[in-house]
């Protein structure tokens, strides 16, 4: 069979569902235009918008909009030329790495290029053949693929039920024996926020472990960072376990409004990772525009705690509000918000017409997410509170909520009949709820 072939009519597990409800463009690469906020256009109708990480409401800020603008005109987006370690480096990047790991109370940090890349590229270069991974099963994507460059290199590793500490112990008592056998050392993986859930991971407990167990432990804590802890330090500084954290990750995709990473950790286990992570030795270096915005994101989710108790509120109305009309958002304790649906005997055709009426009718744009970015038999709507929305915005959507919710009661969703082409999206919505 031709390579091509086999991949012309198939768009994998993730694709699927949007090749079935010809979602292309609706359900899956939507294009949001306008001002990023609270408040865009999708398809050319306005939308109440619940979807942007943008927790602290920094992306559209103006005193961030001029420390970008000011940085690109200065620097431009080349500006350092090559990677790190060999002529892309600079003070401003040693700065930020300073300034980053001071804020979350390690010794020194690295600054990476991307997130993604880059707590994979850090799982591989921490561990051997000879080591074992016991890692959460809810882990992101990005941690799962870098144990499978662990599994590449015959690494072992073993899955713990999620903050399952009875699991994880087990876990630890196989990881302790194995590794004993190989001549190897344990690295336990898990989040601070988990991302779909927004429930907090147990480290308080997890760092308990250490007094039985011989093993470091990596926390991405990319939904954690800027939002939680009293000054935003983390959920280790909301635990009161920052000190256990050996491996300290996040992303500046969700708080910072921006592109990049960092991992911080002891000098010397940082030292290792500047001079052995594979995808920042082979590529370029962060632009300085990224670097001098960095700076002023980080400086302003120090300095100005109003943003963090400005997303707090909203949090806390919106979530209190969703369970008192009796939805589902289960344990998150983060703002990351998940409504699960329940007994839609429809199944996915019916959480796709609810979607289409919430964003065609109601105006309110959140995401439908599926399997398999959760579990099998999981559907639920995502909705992530920022800073920059209002407490209008948020009892506007809580009264969108309870209508879709007697919609549900009603049965209004389930003779949903998917549209043959994309111009029928424009109609389908009201047809679904006829």
């Amino acid at each position: 069979m031709d390579l091509f072939e086999k991949l012309r009519n198939n768009l994998g597990p993730i694709g699927s569902p949007a090749r079935e409800f010809n979602g292309h463009h609706y359900f899956a690469f939507p294009k949001l235009e306008g001002e990023l906020g609270p408040h865009m256009r999708f398809r050319g109708k306005d939308v109440l918008n619940w979807s942007l990480n943008n927790y602290l409401g920094l992306a559209n800020h103006p005193d961030i909009r001029k420390a970008d603008a000011d940085a690109s005109a200065q620097w431009g987006l080349a500006y350092p030329m090559g990677a790190r370690m060999m002529s892309g480096n600079s003070d401003l990047h040693e700065q930020f790495e300073k300034e980053l790991a001071q804020f979350v109370g390690k010794e020194d940090s690295f600054l990476l290029n991307y997130g993604y890349q880059g707590v994979m590229s850090a799982i591989e270069a921490v561990v051997d053949h000879r080591d074992v991974i016991v890692y959460d099963a809810e882990c992101h994507a990005c941690l799962i693929d870098g144990i499978r460059l662990h599994k590449a290199k015959m690494g072992e590793y073993y899955k713990f039920n999620h903050n399952d500490m009875e699991s994880l112990e087990k876990n630890l008592q196989r990881a302790t024996k194995k590794a004993a056998e190989k001549g190897g050392s344990i690295l336990v993986i898990t989040e601070g926020v988990f991302g779909m859930s927004g429930k907090v991971g147990s480290l308080d407990q997890i760092v308990a472990l250490k007094e039985k167990y011989d093993f470091r432990l990596l926390v991405d804590d990319a939904h954690g960072f800027g939002t939680m802890g009293e000054t935003g330090a983390g959920v280790g500084e909301m635990l009161g376990c920052q000190n256990g954290i050996d491996l300290y990750f996040s992303t500046f995709a969700k708080s910072m409004a921006a592109i990049g990473a960092f991992i911080a950790a002891d000098h010397d286990i940082i030292m290792y990772l500047k001079y052995n992570m594979r995808s920042q030795t082979y590529a370029k270096a962060l632009p300085m525009p990224y670097v001098v915005g960095g700076l002023k994101r980080l400086d302003m989710i120090r300095n100005s705690s109003e943003f963090r108790d400005k997303l707090w509120t909203n949090v806390r109305a919106l979530q209190n509000g969703l369970r008192e009309r009796g939805f589902d958002i289960g344990d998150t304790q983060s703002p990351v918000t998940p409504v699960f649906l329940h007994d839609l005997e429809g199944g996915v055709p019916e959480v796709a017409a609810l979607t289409m009426d919430l964003r065609e009718n109601m105006g309110v744009f959140c995401s439908i997410v599926v399997y398999p970015v959760v579990p099998k038999g999981t559907i639920m709507l995502r909705i992530i509170p920022t800073a920059a929305h209002s407490l209008d915005d948020v009892e506007y959507t809580l009264n969108a909520f309870s209508k879709m919710g007697e919609k549900i009661k009603q049965g209004a969703y389930r003779q949903f009949v998917p549209p043959v082409n994309e111009k029928t999206l424009e109609v389908s919505a009201e047809a679904a709820t006829e």
